[in-house]
């Protein structure tokens, strides 16, 4: 790896936090530029101009990437030349005139209640352990609004059931302290029940595991989700992350707080919350509808 590079690696570990999810994606993205440095122009990357950047990009699009991930690319690129500034590597910022290519936001609708309780009614009765801890994920994600690296990052120790809450770690090391609501609860005990059937050395910690007592992956979940939830919805996006979003969207129609919205989704800016606020339109006109006396007198 480039020596600056991995100063920059360096960098967003130490001094920024970033999880190695992010640094992997940021330090593969500028590798990619790196790459192209090397194999298509003559300069070299402490003399790259606007214009290099600009020949990226456009090879980027024409190897059929979307905007969204070019965005994410250029992104990282920027990152990595701030850094450099502030290590005066280079005189200028090559890409401090760019501007993000333009994306159509597709409009993500979230699971309904009907269906969230209907993934939920599949698992009723049965006190198997990949059954309990199935419904466990479901409830965790959906209950507490956790990030999939949350979920995976939980362990034993970060359930307290004398406060009754769950302690998360999230992106930058962030914690918050969670509620642990009663069904949830109840459905820890039978799980951690089961779970010490399964594990036999008392230092192991995580929470969510396998049937062979090892710690499951990202892409685990994701199928585990995608799975329940094509039996009853036939939405496009079926995704731990729609959980998240679901959970969001139903406290704000039934009248939470954005703001406390906010602190229980472990965002660090209120306009990350929002982007979740145009799934409650539709509730907000059926109140408007239903409430206004010139809607009802129209009727």
């Amino acid at each position: 790896m480039n020596t600056d590079l991995q100063k920059y690696v360096d960098y967003l570990v130490k001094e920024k936090n970033f999880s190695p999810k992010t640094v992997s994606a940021y330090s593969s993205d500028v590798e990619g530029f790196l790459v192209f440095l090397a194999t298509d122009t003559e300069v070299g990357y402490l003399g790259v101009t606007y214009d290099h950047v600009r020949a990226w990009v456009v090879e980027l699009s024409e190897q059929g990437l979307s905007n969204n991930t070019i965005n994410r690319k250029t992104s990282a690129l920027k990152s990595f030349y701030s850094f450099l500034l502030r290590l005066q590597l280079v005189a200028e910022h090559p890409l401090k005139s760019h501007v993000s290519l333009r994306v159509d936001k597709k409009i993500q609708v979230p699971f309904s209640v009907t269906e969230v309780r209907a993934v939920l009614g599949q698992f009723d009765q049965s006190n198997q352990f990949e059954d309990v801890r199935d419904r466990l994920v479901v409830e965790l994600l959906y209950a507490l609004g956790l990030r999939r690296a949350e979920l995976l990052a939980l362990e034993v120790d970060d359930l307290d059931f004398y406060n009754d809450v769950v302690r998360v770690c999230g992106k930058r090391n962030k914690v918050r302290l969670l509620p642990m609501i009663k069904p949830l609860k109840n459905l820890l005990k039978e799980y951690l029940s089961l779970r010490g059937v399964l594990v036999v050395d008392a230092n192991f910690k995580v929470l969510i595991i396998s049937k062979h007592a090892n710690k499951v992956s990202e892409t685990f979940v994701y199928r585990l989700i995608n799975k329940y939830f094509s039996h009853v919805s036939s939405k496009e996006k079926k995704s731990p992350h729609m959980l998240r979003h679901t959970f969001a969207t139903h406290l704000l129609n039934n009248g939470a707080d954005i703001n406390a919205i906010k602190e229980l989704m472990g965002h660090a800016s209120l306009s990350s919350t929002q982007v979740y606020a145009h799934s409650s339109l539709d509730q907000l006109k059926l109140v408007y509808q239903n409430a206004h006396p010139r809607v009802k007198k129209d009727k």
